[in-house]
């Protein structure tokens, strides 16, 4: 018997050393670590339970039947952060370059299949070279089957991804798929070909940091979602984020307990708001003094500022949140920050997550590059997001909500439960003078004109219009915006709404 443990042992070690010392490195001379550490790295101590440690690949063309690896380049199994289940798989570099096999994918599978059964998230440690060449069709198979069950599993369980390495070909769709996406600055990658590949077929030179790293994807492509500094930094962002979220599509988020006073007022919000109202101020600093602990957690910081998404919680409650930022281009809605909020807006509400939405809107940015890019269908579809979500939601309008922008920001018309509004708030078609303009043709002498923009801004200027008509329930002292988020959770808490019976809707892609 004693013989029989020291096979397991001996098994149980060679698996664990992966492609060998050499390679591992190698890994950590360029700055990344192995797939085993980042897990020790991102679930509770001693929670990690693998599965599959001794699978090998089945493939013999190419000699590749000499070199056989115990777990054939990825390791899986579950654990638990925070003592919530997850199921996790972590590519192993070390290993044939932690490309995709098609026993590789099988693990994978199987992960996947028992996250959607068990109701837990599922977190993928992307870090490969892609579709194993050797293995043809067979590697191609496994990746399809995996991004169905990425389809399969949206909006039922959280899915997250790192991309601590190369990510490239069809490795990169996966990702795509999933809710959210961390990259490690200078160390990762992601691109559907290489530059080789663009240098041969359209002649332009470029690195693989300019085509797909972290700074271009953060900032430019909007495909990632949070930006870490090394690996041990992703796996503590993904540890955050994971806070926020539910296990599934059935369950609220998780409470924190809370020990932020709920009814805490912020005198210095009453100032924040300039009174001139083409100056700008930062959404950041309103949305930091009334949140929990002043802890936002902003996802896509560098993609499309003029609009911010993010985490937070408030009274405890978890809560996402989005808000013009009149600190980049005035706020204006435009092709990215719309598609930026619209994808966030649907992840909220699949996941029962309330929505608090902070206003100050001009408008749509006008212009031929907007036109031409399909401003029209990319602003419908925040339109469409918000419109179709029943979670609660709550809107604050803190100054600008002109024309159609005031209706997509989840204005009361299309199912917004609470909306508040601060004495400064401007709800009009668009700006005082612009509307002047076009009432009177440009007829009026300087003298009429200031007074009909006055006039103007004496009837639009201020909430109580639109207060008058129903479409704003309070008026409130910016001081109070804390509180008064936090009473309208508790009040919406219990909401229930079903949107009527379809396969699905039909949203402006």
């Amino acid at each position: 018997m004693i013989d029989k443990f020291e096979e397991l042992e001996k098994r149980n070690l060679e698996a664990e050393k992966g492609g060998g010392q050499d390679r591992i490195d190698k890994q950590h001379a360029a700055g990344r670590k192995t797939a085993r550490e980042r897990l020790q790295d991102l679930v509770d101590p001693y929670s990690f339970v693998e599965f599959d440690k001794f699978v090998v690949h089945r493939t013999h063309d190419f000699n590749m039947d000499k070199t056989i690896i115990s777990g054939d380049g990825v390791v899986t199994g579950y654990g638990k952060i925070e003592g919530r289940l997850v199921y996790l798989f972590a590519q192993d570099f070390t290993v044939f370059g932690g490309t995709m096999s098609r026993t590789n994918a099988d693990k994978i599978i199987k992960m996947m299949d028992l996250a959607l059964n068990m109701g837990a998230p599922v977190i993928g440690l992307n870090d490969s070279g892609g579709a194993r060449i050797q293995e043809g069709v067979q590697s191609l198979a496994g990746y399809a089957d995996i991004f169905y069950r990425n389809v399969m599993s949206s909006g039922v369980i959280p899915q997250i991804s790192a991309i601590l390495g190369p990510c490239a070909g069809g490795a990169v769709y996966s990702p795509a798929i999933t809710d959210f996406i961390v990259m490690v600055k200078e160390s990762s990658y992601m691109f559907v070909t290489g530059p080789d590949v663009v240098k041969e077929v359209t002649h332009e030179e470029v690195t693989k940091e300019e085509l797909g790293g972290s700074v271009t994807h953060g900032s430019k492509s909007g495909v990632t979602h949070l930006t870490a500094d090394d690996d041990e930094h992703a796996m503590l962002m993904i540890r955050e984020l994971f806070s926020y979220l539910p296990s599934n599509n059935m369950e609220d988020p998780p409470f924190a307990p809370n020990l932020d006073d709920i009814h805490r007022e912020e005198p210095e919000l009453d100032q924040l708001i300039p009174a001139d109202p083409n100056k700008p101020y930062d959404m950041h600093e309103l949305i930091t003094m009334v949140v929990d602990n002043r802890n936002f957690f902003e996802i896509q910081p560098a993609y499309a500022p003029n609009i911010l998404i993010g985490f937070a919680r408030l009274g405890g409650r978890s809560v996402g949140i989005v808000a013009n930022q009149p600190a980049f281009l005035a706020g204006v809605l435009d092709i990215n920050s719309s598609v930026k909020a619209a994808r966030f807006v649907r992840f909220c509400d699949a996941f029962n997550i309330p929505l608090i939405t902070f206003v100050d809107v001009p408008g749509f940015l006008p212009g031929t590059v907007q036109e031409f890019g399909g401003i029209i269908r990319h602003g419908a579809k925040l339109l469409y997001a918000f419109a179709e979500a029943t979670v609660p939601k709550i809107t604050m309008i803190t100054r600008k909500a002109y024309g159609g922008a005031y209706d997509v920001m989840s204005s009361k018309h299309i199912g917004a439960d609470i909306n508040y509004a601060y004495p400064s708030a401007e709800i009009a078609v668009m700006g005082a003078d612009g509307a002047v303009r076009i009432i009177n043709k440009d007829k009026l002498d300087p003298d009429q004109r200031a007074a009909a923009v006055e006039n103007y801004r004496d009837t639009f200027s201020n909430p109580y219009k639109a207060a008058e008509l129903g479409y704003i329930d309070e008026v409130i002292y910016p001081r109070q915006t804390r509180a008064k988020l936090i009473q309208a959770l508790e009040m919406t808490q219990n909401k229930h709404k079903s949107n009527p019976l379809k396969k699905h809707g039909n949203i402006p892609l």
